[in-house]
């Protein structure tokens, strides 16, 4: 790889580490907040709702505020936010005032997720754009897989508030890598002015353009399984399997592993099968698993082994989907890149959100609840990949 292509991808990698950073290392830390805070167990899940809300609401801005002023200030203005959020969590005295710190989080970390990805766009397209996403993601899937992992150590030295001071340092290291190591990609002539009107064109367009909109559900669907995993993961590895917070987060990592491999390798995987062909076979293998997974557990024949390697072989098929979906989507709108991402980052994180908020009520800490709203996942992204996906004329023979 090119040495201007591997600083790139390393600055971008640094940085966007810091959303899944945010969800997963405290991950472990959620009964001691609920001892320390004097919180019941659904008041402390709503720390991690926040920060979804703010992370998917707050797309919206940044995604056209980076197509008018560059990429460079729009993300130091997030990594600022995000630390904010970080400080107000370490000095939180009760559940209310961490669940609004996470909010601020949320809102902060969002650049970090839309205008990376407007950053590629700037830079490269097709199969390359595919790769870099791919390696770029790849740096990223190690973040979650070593979160909880690195949450535990924190947690066991310095309670909760230190994974906090952690992240608040963290995003201090970004603001420097920013200011130095980040180049601007953006040239001013190909900036777009933000203004109600542009935001409505620009929105408009997206919303008609059939093959955007799938490609981003099926990416939307493809997280939203993510996310049901890290909303009860901790429940049911510690509840019905036993594990401590350190087992927990080995575990939690080993299901990373897959994720991680394919990212290695979905930027050449693109460029033999096709782009396009590939997000259809990795959607229906990720169907089949995770339809599998469900009918075992039904028939009480699902151990932890057994869940955790089919969880890391669907995560596989995942990390081929996710980066290539993501360059897809952006390859027809080069020059709403920013509104283009930050719209369908929004739609993805309310996808996900929606799924959590689908399956809570019959959440009970055990593996069924969680395997179904994977598989319900899987099944809405299989259907999207056989029906208005494969409608659009330049998908069919790609």
């Amino acid at each position: 790889m090119e040495q201007s292509k591997l600083r790139l991808l390393l600055v971008l990698g640094l940085l966007t580490c810091l959303g899944p950073l945010a969800i997963d290392m405290y991950l472990p830390a959620l009964p001691a907040i609920s001892d320390d805070l004097g919180a019941d167990t659904g008041a402390v899940q709503m720390t991690l709702t926040a920060y979804f809300l703010g992370f998917g609401l707050s797309q919206l801005i940044y995604g056209p505020l980076a197509d008018q002023y560059g990429r460079k200030w729009p993300m130091f203005a997030g990594v600022t936010i995000f630390g904010l959020g970080s400080v107000l969590s370490v000095v939180a005295p009760s559940i209310e005032v961490l669940t609004l710190a996470r909010l601020v989080q949320g809102i902060g970390g969002a650049a970090l997720m839309v205008i990376p990805r407007a950053v590629v766009r700037d830079r490269f397209t097709g199969t390359d754009g595919a790769q870099l996403m791919g390696f770029m993601m790849m740096i990223v899937s190690v973040s979650p897989m070593l979160a909880p992992l690195a949450g535990s150590g924190v947690l066991a030295f310095s309670g909760w508030r230190g994974i906090f001071v952690l992240l608040a340092v963290m995003a201090a290291v970004g603001l420097l890598i920013i200011t130095f190591l980040y180049r601007e990609t953006l040239p001013q002539e190909n900036r777009v002015v933000f203004n109600r009107q542009s935001f409505v064109e620009g929105t408009g367009r997206l919303f008609r353009d059939g093959e955007y909109l799938s490609l981003t559900f099926i990416g939307g669907f493809a997280m939203a399984s993510f996310f049901v995993f890290i909303a009860s993961a901790s429940f049911v590895y510690t509840g019905e399997f036993g594990l401590t917070p350190a087992g927990f987060g080995l575990a939690f990592a080993v299901n990373g592993v897959g994720f991680f491999i394919a990212t290695m390798v979905s930027g050449k995987a693109g460029a033999t099968l096709g782009m396009h062909r590939l997000v259809r076979i990795a959607i229906t293998c990720f169907f089949v698993i995770t339809l599998s997974l469900v009918a075992l557990t039904l028939a009480d024949l699902v151990t932890l082994y057994l869940l955790i390697t089919l969880l890391v072989m669907g995560f596989f098929c995942l990390g081929l989907t996710i980066p290539t979906v993501m360059v897809l989507s952006l390859e027809n709108h080069g020059d709403i890149a920013g509104l283009a991402s930050s719209l369908g980052g929004t739609l993805q994180m309310f996808t996900g959100a929606g799924m959590i908020a689908i399956g809570s009520p019959v959440f009970d800490g055990t593996t069924l609840p969680m395997v179904s709203a994977i598989a319900a996942c899987g099944a809405a992204a299989f259907a999207l990949t056989r029906t208005s996906f494969l409608r659009q004329p330049n998908l069919q023979n790609s």
